[in-house]
């Protein structure tokens, strides 16, 4: 089978996990090109996985004819800028989510896109392709459980990581967008409708600089939406116990309840304190496998010309939604979608 050549712009943290499976456990892949603003950097990862080209500039990388497709790693702001580099340059792209930090940009993305047609885009919400979310997803469509009434999310980042939290905070975009987007795109999948009313609240419990940013350390919403199924979704920044996403769905015949342990075995350990299982420590081990499956997904949609899913329209409605939940977070009342 013949590999699609990619290179990806942004190796941090989650670049580089990404430059990592596009390497050595994508079957449909290879990495060639490695660009990134630390170009120290971006040359000792491509010494360590092997690439032959290593860039600081996205647009010189893109310019590469042996680069028939780009991974966008890099911070939301320059999102839109990094998809019309790759694709006028006649890249298919895969980027990272959020889309983009604001809606306009997100309108700007949908016309770079739709004025390239011939080439594949996708945005990186991966839980669509974690295993359990999969499962969960074809025995809703089974209609295993009925119609689905309820969608209950929760999503927790570990207090471990919060020094990089919080520097990082003042330039995400708040919780909503930053990390409730992924819940509030699950949302939309699960119910396959779209929110008509929310109602967002939260507070600054732990962390009071959130205020200064008008944003909570803790947050949740509160959603009805079009086809009348309800929802609901937390997050917060200070789980003591680690990395916590957990989903319920309750339909009228049944409920599907994804991980309600954190855990990624069925070790237990019995101690002086107690029986334990351990918890995922760092959201990148939890959702390691579906980013994977993310990138063999976006390989394949490229190689048989077929539409990927999510796409730059999930990435646009997505963003609204989080917009609008923090004009209700901010108002403290219910506001309407449309």
């Amino acid at each position: 089978m013949k590999k699609l050549k990619m290179g990806i712009i942004g190796v941090g943290r989650l670049g580089y996990e990404h430059a990592c499976n596009i390497a050595t456990r994508v079957p449909g892949a290879e990495l060639v090109a490695i660009c990134d603003g630390n170009l120290d950097r971006a040359k000792e990862v491509a010494e360590e996985l092997g690439v032959p080209s290593v860039y600081s500039d996205p647009k010189e990388m893109c310019a590469n004819p042996e680069v028939e497709a780009v991974a966008i790693i890099t911070n939301t702001a320059s999102h839109v800028d990094m998809i019309r580099i790759a694709m006028d340059a006649g890249k298919h792209v895969f980027c990272e989510k959020p889309l983009a930090e604001n809606v306009e940009k997100c309108l700007e993305a949908e016309k770079i896109i739709a004025a390239h047609p011939d080439l594949t885009f996708m945005l990186g919400f991966m839980r669509r392709f974690d295993y359990s979310y999969r499962l969960a997803k074809k025995k809703i469509e089974n209609g295993d459980i009925g119609k689905v009434i309820l969608v209950r999310c929760y999503s927790q980042d570990p207090i471990s990581i919060i020094k990089g939290t919080l520097e990082y905070a003042p330039r995400s975009g708040g919780q909503f967008i930053d990390m409730s987007i992924h819940d509030i795109d699950l949302l939309r999948w699960l119910t396959e409708s779209e929110p008509k009313n929310l109602w967002a609240i939260g507070g600054c419990f732990e962390f009071k600089q959130y205020k200064d940013w008008d944003d909570g350390d803790n947050v949740a919403c509160m959603l009805q939406f079009k086809n009348d199924a309800m929802a609901f979704f937390f997050a917060g920044r200070a789980a003591a116990h680690g990395s916590h996403v957990e989903t319920e769905i309750v339909g009228t015949r049944g409920t599907l309840r994804i991980a309600a342990v954190p855990t990624d075995s069925m070790l237990e350990v019995m101690s002086e304190h107690g029986v334990c299982r351990e918890c995922y420590q760092d959201f990148v081990s939890r959702w390691h496998d579906a980013y994977i499956t993310e990138l063999e997904e976006f390989c394949d949609c490229v190689q048989n010309g077929r539409p990927a899913s999510p796409s730059v329209v999930d990435g646009t409605n997505s963003t609204k939604i989080a917009f609008r939940c923090k004009e209700s977070f901010l108002k403290n009342e219910m506001l309407p979608m449309d």
